[in-house]
């Protein structure tokens, strides 16, 4: 059973989502959250005794976040395997537009897998596992429908899919032309639809 947190340790997370979505693990440190939080940072040591500590905490709520998304979007379209993606499409083209969420912490923090304490990178290689296999069984499931023709295994399919998305996003990032995002994934999206 998860302890109930704090409403200061809440928003101690929230500010390092925030951070860790523009810039990844070495653009902040505790003094900068004990600015944003307006407390000291010792007392950010009592909620979280270390930056990795905080971190880890942060990624796996946001792998939660993403398990329990990807599941509920599955549900919502009801076997129709076009309508999972595009909706896995375009739940980031709003966090895109809308600038509530423009980038995935996983892919800013895989960035620094090499450099990051071992539960963090474990952590985050393992949201990509997830994704992966979300979307390999939402590629399955439309393969055995009919509506997607793959030119590959469905295993690196479901991989490039994810390196799309994840590129698309750094492209609309880049170019701070959120439009980029929609415009390269519908193109991989209309590859993958059966036309016979």
């Amino acid at each position: 059973m998860v302890a109930e947190r704090s409403a200061k340790s809440v928003e101690i997370i929230n500010h390092t989502r925030q951070l860790l979505t523009a810039g990844g693990y070495k653009s902040f440190s505790y003094a900068d959250l004990a600015e944003r939080v307006n407390i000291r940072k010792a007392s950010i040591h009592h909620y979280f005794p270390g930056k990795a500590d905080l971190v880890l905490t942060v990624v796996q709520d946001y792998r939660a976040e993403a398990r329990a998304g990807m599941a509920a979007t599955s549900q919502h379209f009801n076997d129709d395997a076009l309508g999972e993606l595009q909706g896995y499409i375009n739940y980031w083209a709003t966090c895109i537009r809308d600038n509530t969420s423009p980038f995935c912490i996983c892919v800013m923090l895989a960035v620094e897998l090499p450099t990051l304490p071992e539960e963090i990178a474990a952590e985050v290689s393992g949201h990509f596992n997830d994704l992966t296999q979300w979307l390999t069984s939402v590629l399955d499931k439309g393969v055995k429908r009919g509506v997607f023709a793959l030119e590959d295994n469905i295993d690196h399919e479901a991989r490039t899919i994810m390196a799309t998305v994840h590129g698309a996003m750094i492209t609309a990032r880049a170019l701070n032309q959120p439009e980029m995002f929609v415009k390269i994934t519908q193109a991989m999206l209309n590859k993958l639809i059966n036309k016979s």
